[in-house]
């Protein structure tokens, strides 16, 4: 089967990682990642470059020897550096490398010094207190060390949502805290991305131990990692790492770019300023020993001759060349959407009438919802038969007639049968002004089988969205195996569209799909799926999503009123 660019990502940076424990060239460690990071957001497939004979070291970063690595890669689906890495680092390392605080350099001390090569090995040497003695490793890394192979394996990431309710609680405790100025959150939590490792922290304080203390006392924390006037660092009940820094306020808009960008993101704008005889670090953008910015991250851009990049954007996948040349997106926001198109009632699985959901999404300041309740193949959400679907039209009917400032689309969020069919009828599918369409079972068909699934689906002209295409539920259920790139392709031929699921455990599509089905010229809805009206809050993150997609206001269908949306939703 051919690789997809994920899994050719993976090979990539696994083999960067193992080179680096080897301790060899760094430069070539650095290139493999980067190579990875690369072919990871690439919008199109390896295997569709490769076919249409398109120059590999056209991508950025990806040399002649690169080049022919990768094409080996999709070409034979294996990787014989790789392999050969693999052999000559036996054992658990890879395993070892990944335990906290552990990392490459500290693992090669483990490997050269103390010859451990398996993790029973490595739980023998730490209860014999023989790391304490190794220099670079020491007694308080052994003590964690220790600690972290006796504790049961948690999780490593944790959703968008859970560390948002996390962030909003403790962000308001610690600035109630006195003598306190900024505390921003910042890390991976302000790209928001779909899931994050931990939670990073700065803050403008006049006592920085006063504020570290004040975090220590929050009651939610469980341990204390390490305390000092500049950083603290605790564990919170849910197993998230909190890291707080308190920087000076001339500091503070370099410190929010050196603390929210991607590791990539931050080396190109270092390497920005070096080529202008500057030095940028997370104290602020500095001409020689004078600092010529860094209170504002919009400073330290401007100084750079860039424009002001989003946090969303800060990944290294085009983004400094845009602000470099001012042809940013003007990204989506929550204030755009004018109405979900896509909410459920208690006529199937969802907990309310429709006339709550309604309230509810007028209450937001929406012009209208789509009412896109289960169909009947899914007997567990007590989904609508053609007779139920027809009264439910009936009923929204007469909602409508009640309110001239908002309506009710009448829609259903029909099943994508086996064989590609939908659910329902034509004939009672006709009567709607949207159908929603989504794969709900058989998620283990082939990644060929279910492509066709879908896109014979989408020859059904009633079609007007498909519903979280890749099925994933996050951390709980991957993807089904499915070729994005023929799915885009086909909706951009058929002038169907595709939703962002806004719903916090599936954020599906993907940001690269977003950006890969906006290239093609493919609309988007961003939906909640709502089954409850507090759902219909979720649509925040649907944009975030957007957002890291490069998304605009004109490529949301629900970003317009109701007669242009009408327009697009018929095909």
């Amino acid at each position: 089967m051919p690789l997809h660019n994920v899994e050719i990502a993976k090979m990539l940076d696994q083999t960067g990682e193992l080179l680096e424990i080897q301790g060899g060239n760094p430069f070539r460690a650095r290139a493999y990642r980067r190579a990875a990071r690369v072919v990871g957001g690439l919008g199109k497939s390896i295997q569709t470059l490769i076919a249409a004979d398109k120059d590999l070291t056209e991508l950025p970063g990806i040399g002649d020897d690169l080049a022919a690595k990768i094409t080996a890669i999709a070409t034979t689906g294996r990787f014989d550096l790789l392999e050969q890495l693999k052999h000559e680092l036996p054992g658990d390392l890879g395993d070892i490398a990944a335990l906290p605080g552990v990392g490459p350099k500290r693992l090669k001390l483990l490997y050269d010094r103390l010859g451990v090569r398996t993790l029973d090995e490595l739980r023998r040497c730490a209860a014999a207190g023989r790391l304490r003695d190794v220099k670079g490793l020491g007694g308080k890394f052994e003590i964690r060390l220790r600690e972290a192979l006796q504790k049961p394996a948690g999780p490593s990431r944790f959703r968008l949502s859970v560390v948002e309710d996390e962030a909003d609680a403790l962000l308001a405790f610690l600035r109630d805290a006195g003598g306190v100025g900024a505390v921003v959150a910042a890390g991976s939590f302000r790209r928001r991305r779909e899931t994050v490792g931990d939670l990073d922290i700065l803050a403008t304080a006049r006592d920085g131990w006063k504020i570290g203390d004040r975090l220590i006392a929050y009651e939610n924390v469980v341990k204390t990692l390490a305390h000092g006037p500049m950083r603290t660092s605790v564990e919170l009940r849910s197993g998230l790492q909190v890291d707080l820094r308190v920087v000076p306020a001339a500091s503070l808009g370099a410190a929010l770019i050196y603390f929210t960008g991607s590791k990539a993101h931050n080396l190109a704008l270092r390497r920005l300023a070096q080529r202008r005889g500057w030095k940028l670090n997370e104290y602020g953008l500095f001409d020689q020993d004078h600092r010529i910015a860094g209170s504002t991250e919009q400073a330290v851009y401007r100084k750079l001759g860039l424009s002001y990049i989003p946090s969303e954007l800060r990944e290294d996948r085009g983004e400094i060349a845009a602000a470099r040349t001012h042809s940013l997106p003007a990204l989506v926001s929550l204030a755009d959407i004018r109405g979900d198109l896509h909410v459920h009632s208690n006529w199937s699985d969802g907990a309310v009438p429709i006339a709550v959901m309604a309230e509810a999404a007028r209450a937001r300041g929406y012009g209208y919802i789509a009412l896109t309740d289960h169909s009947q193949h899914l007997a567990i959400t007590h989904g609508l038969d053609v007779e139920r679907l027809s009264r439910q039209t009936d009923e929204i009917d007469r909602l409508n007639a009640r309110r001239e400032d908002f309506t009710i689309l009448k829609g259903i969020e029909v099943d994508i049968l086996t064989d590609g069919t939908l659910d329902l009828p034509d004939s009672i599918l006709a009567r709607l002004d949207l159908v929603v369409a989504a794969v709900h079972s058989r998620f283990d068909l082939s990644a060929k089988a279910q492509t066709d699934r879908i896109i014979r689906a989408m020859d059904n002209p009633h079609v007007s969205i498909v519903a979280h295409p890749t099925g994933r539920l996050i951390g709980d259920r991957d993807a089904y195996a499915v070729d994005m790139e023929r799915l885009i392709e086909a909706a951009a031929g058929h002038g169907c569209h595709f939703e962002i699921n806004a719903e916090p455990d599936r954020l599906d599509l993907s940001d690269l799909h977003a950006r890969a089905a906006k290239a093609a010229g493919v609309k988007l809805a961003i939906s909640t799926d709502a089954h409850s009206a507090d759902g219909l809050d979720f649509m925040r993150f649907g944009v975030d999503q957007a957002r890291r997609g490069w998304i605009e206001p004109g490529d949301i269908l629900n970003t317009r009123q109701l007669p242009a949306l009408r327009k697009l939703l018929k095909r």
